[in-house]
């Protein structure tokens, strides 16, 4: 940090924090507030190539102290980007006015302004916001767009209050700046250059939620060559011409590239891959050489290809069209002759598919991948998308995000969406009362609560059946087995720091064997309900395919699935069908083997990936699977002794209405060698015995009305278990 001149310092520009997008905030360090001798709250004026006013707020000190944090409508005010240095200043609080009347001109896609908008509403909005004639400033779920100021009474620079008078018009009814405003000829000069400019639009930097690295990489490959392709003739060397993003639908990429050309005020050519294809040979590489032509003639420019996979696959004998244009996207990409004011980026969820001669220096300089976001990028996506949402006292956030493992950002855009509908589903039916909460509506947390359950994430969709409900309270008996699996599974994720500084690796794997029936895949799915974590899950032979190769592909793709929805628990049941031992088994198998052993060796960089089989032939298992390093915890889950099956009766007899002639203990102690799965499926008899001796004695509707009449007697229990013994 520099001092600039007496009272002023110098500061490198940061993106805002994803909160403080469309309220006019600017946020700087401690060191940098006392130099400038200012406190919280206070107007500063910010210049760039321009000036604009905003009100100070500390930054968290985890942020340079070189660095000032402002939203894109503040950045565009002061007509920088993010890296340009800026000028800040402490604002005589004599010179800023509370603001009479202010009038706001709309952008074009809200219509009629007032309308729209009441005044109410945008005052409660714009409160305590500094603002002066010119600038743009968005008002959070009132429109993406932002708005204009044309008029401000007094003039200069003026703070908005509670008894401001907002007024809002159509763009029309504006016409020029000079005839919607009558603005005061003391207003600085800065301000009439500000007005001269439209309002930028679309998405910005802050609508981007838990994608900072990665954005960041994205940046100084398209922003430089943009902004400062000099840079690059000094030095010498070719600036890069092309990003390609990879990753799982939904995460963002297409968002990054659209906010990246918002920034750096670049044309955008958006091209749809299967919009180029042509049945007319030839037609599809004219437009694509259109398409280059138009981004050159404008530059600078950014192509963006969605979904480069589908016209950029690679190469074979078989695919004339698709060959003809991948050479014509090579030849483009070679030869731009605006270089440096062209930029191409391509996104795509299968980037194996890609040409291998795209993905070189010169053409695509660099890949990045969009992964699936962690608990803090899902509670800044969440920031991001209930941001405008009037959220109630128990409502939190930080607690959804910890809810939503594997989701995207399109699957949290879609539960902030199903919350806010099932909040208008719940409102009052009264007229009266409804129209007082149309005017002042509330998500509550059951209405998140009812969105989680019904969105399902994106991440997780082709290999998780159900998300579990189940944990051990579920689980009668075994509870040597559920300590040990707990002390595998569970303790990693929580006692993450007792690991960490004893530098012990957590068990990268869990076998469970044992008799069939004795309740070891509902182990699996209680540990992963109980550890509330992502459960895969993945039968066995399932992963079988007749087509070389195809088996090994699915093993890896279920652990790319896991790593990205990390944490996660991997669940392989029936394990024995695809892990013979080697040499006595079938090719495929062997090859499965040999890809698991591969996938379990690469999992100790991930301790928040855990697998666990199951299998009821352990002596089947290629022993190199089961060596310390891969399925290295062993847990014997057997038949249940008296005291387990008075537990697992006590599960499976919960909530049933039992005869008081029915005593469990004594039941559990005649029940010796039942297994687990033998209990549920005896107490299921015994209820079935009951319902049919109601359901036949009467007609369907009086069979009903009685229904609570039924009792599960003793003899219903014997009758079930004779036929079990028979």
């Amino acid at each position: 940090m520099t001092e600039s001149d007496a009272d002023g310092v110098t500061l490198s520009v940061q993106a805002a924090e994803k909160r403080d997008a469309g309220r006019g905030v600017a946020r700087i360090p401690e060191q940098a507030r006392r130099r400038l001798g200012v406190l919280s709250g206070d107007t500063v004026v910010i210049e760039g190539d321009e000036q604009t006013v905003a009100k100070l707020w500390p930054a968290d000190p985890s942020i340079p102290d070189n660095a000032i944090q402002i939203d894109a409508d503040t950045r565009a005010n002061a007509g920088v980007h993010v890296g340009d240095p800026v000028t800040v200043r402490p604002k005589d609080t004599a010179t800023i006015r509370d603001a009479e009347r202010v009038t706001l001109i709309a952008p074009a896609s809200i219509g009629n302004g007032e309308e729209r908008l009441g005044t109410r509403e945008a005052t409660k909005k714009l409160r305590n916001r500094p603002v002066r004639v010119g600038e743009q400033i968005r008002l959070e779920g009132v429109s993406t767009e932002p708005f204009r100021v044309v008029d401000t009474e007094p003039g200069g620079d003026v703070r908005i209050t509670t008894a401001t008078t907002i007024r809002v018009v159509e763009r029309e009814s504006g016409g020029s700046s000079d005839d919607a405003t009558g603005q005061s000829t003391a207003e600085p000069s800065s301000t009439t250059t500000t007005a001269e400019h439209e309002p930028s639009s679309g998405v910005t930097y802050e609508d981007i939620g838990g994608l900072d690295e990665e954005l960041e990489l994205v940046r100084e490959m398209i922003e430089l060559p943009l902004s400062e392709p000099e840079l690059f003739q000094r030095l010498g060397v070719e600036p890069p011409s092309g990003v390609l993003m990879y990753g799982p639908p939904g995460t963002g990429k297409t968002l990054i590239a659209r906010a990246v050309a918002n920034e750096v005020d670049a044309n955008f050519e958006t091209i749809s891959g299967p919009e180029i294809m042509s049945k007319y040979k030839g037609e599809s590489e004219e437009r694509l050489r259109e398409v280059f032509d138009r981004a050159e003639e404008n530059a600078p420019t950014i192509v963006f290809f969605d979904e480069i996979d589908s016209i950029a696959g690679q190469r074979d004998d078989d695919g004339d069209a698709e060959n003809r244009i991948v050479g014509q996207l090579l030849t483009l990409m070679d030869g731009l002759d605006a270089r440096g004011e062209v930029i191409v980026i391509g996104a795509t969820n299968r980037v194996d598919t890609i040409d291998p001669a795209l993905r070189r220096g010169g053409r695509f300089d660099r890949e990045i991948q969009i992964g699936v976001p962690d608990e803090d990028g899902r509670r800044e996506i969440l920031q991001v998308h209930t941001r405008g949402m009037p959220l109630a006292d128990d409502v939190s956030v930080e607690t959804v995000a910890r809810r939503t493992h594997g989701f995207v950002g399109a699957d949290l855009e879609a539960v902030a969406s199903e919350a806010a509908m099932a909040a208008i589903r719940d409102r009052p039916t009264e007229a009266d009362e409804r129209a007082e909460w149309n005017s002042d509506p509330l998500v509550h947390r059951r209405h998140f609560d009812e969105a989680l359950a019904s969105v399902e994430p994106s991440a997780m969709r082709e290999y998780v059946a159900e998300s579990p409900t189940t944990d051990f309270t579920d689980v009668g008996g075994l509870e040597d087995a559920k300590g040990t699996l707990r002390e595998s599974v569970e303790w990693p994720l929580t006692y993450d720091r007792l690991f960490e500084e004893t530098n012990t690796q957590p068990p990268s794997g869990v076998l469970l064997y044992g008799p069939p029936g004795t309740g070891k895949t509902l182990l699996a799915r209680a540990l992963a309900g109980e550890t509330d974590v992502n459960f895969v899950r993945v039968d066995g032979p399932e992963i079988v395919d007749r087509y070389v190769g195809e088996s090994e592909k699915a093993i890896r793709e279920v652990f790319e699935r896991a790593r990205q929805s990390a944490p996660s628990i991997v669940f392989f049941d029936e394990i024995d069908a695809i892990t013979s031992a080697r040499g006595e088994s079938h090719e495929v198998t062997e090859r499965v083997v040999s890809q698991l052993l591969t996938e379990l060796d690469g999992m100790r960089e991930n301790p928040n990936l855990v697998v666990l089989a199951a299998t009821n032939r352990k002596d089947q298992i290629d022993p190199a699977l089961l060596r310390p390093g891969r399925l290295d915890t062993h847990v014997y889950v057997g038949e249940p002794d008296q005291e387990a099956r008075e537990k697992i009766l006590e599960v499976h007899t919960r909530g049933k209405p039992l005869s008081e002639d029915v005593d469990v203990e004594s039941l559990a102690e005649g029940l010796t060698g039942y297994t687990g799965a033998d209990l549920e499926a005896l107490v299921r008899d015994a209820s079935m015995k009951a319902i049919r001796e109601v359901a036949t004695a009467y007609d369907p509707e009086d069979a009903n009305e009685k229904a609570d009449e039924v009792e599960i007697e003793r003899r219903h229990l014997e009758a079930a278990r004779e036929r079990f013994e028979d």
